[in-house]
């Protein structure tokens, strides 16, 4: 699998870090993506959580997300007949804590959430870290995908020791950190 390096926001101020993540669909049909982040000890990291499991606002913390749309011409098989027409602007956020909490939404459009969207399965955290480095691996089984294949926005927050947060993407599409714009999610995966 290739390291995708995640950039710094340019408006931001980074910690002394470098974040790569690897991505691969499995032969069952999941996705598994391996976050690197070198230079933790600049970080607040948080603890592994004694019961993981769905948490909202990961994000405000050092958190590791994913932000998976189809690819143009594709629908998802979970859309209903009125969403269909826009399926390329339909997609899911996942953020994965080091905690091992998560958090899993869909979209069907620009920050616009599916308010019934029914999760039948929970992604898999693992994590492993030093002084100086974490790895947090997560496979996000098919059945919370979009159909393939897909076009991913990787995407890393970084909460440094003084709390400020720097944001970390394949790529930035707007002049402030918005890792919700779909000119972002610049790797496709078939």
């Amino acid at each position: 699998m290739i390291l995708h390096s995640l950039h710094c926001h340019p408006d931001d101020t980074p910690p002394d870090l470098s974040v790569g993540v690897q991505a691969a669909r499995t032969p069952a049909g999941d996705l598994r993506l391996i976050y690197h982040i070198q230079g933790a000890q600049h970080l607040i990291v948080p603890p592994l959580s004694p019961a993981p499991g769905p948490r909202d606002n990961l994000w405000q913390h050092t958190c590791c997300e994913a932000f998976i749309g189809a690819a143009q011409g594709t629908v998802d098989a979970t859309d209903t007949a009125d969403t269909a027409d826009t399926a390329d602007t339909t997609y899911r956020e996942f953020n994965f804590s080091p905690s091992g909490d998560w958090a899993a939404y869909a979209f069907i459009a620009y920050r616009e959430r599916k308010a019934d969207w029914p999760l039948s399965a929970a992604p898999r955290i693992s994590t492993g870290q030093s002084a100086a480095a974490f790895l947090l691996s997560a496979e996000i089984p098919r059945a919370l995908l979009p159909a393939a294949p897909w076009r991913l926005g990787l995407t890393f927050v970084a909460e440094a020791l003084d709390a400020s947060k720097s944001h970390w993407a394949l790529a930035h599409a707007a002049a402030r950190p918005d890792f919700h714009l779909a000119a972002s999610f610049t790797l496709l995966l078939p």
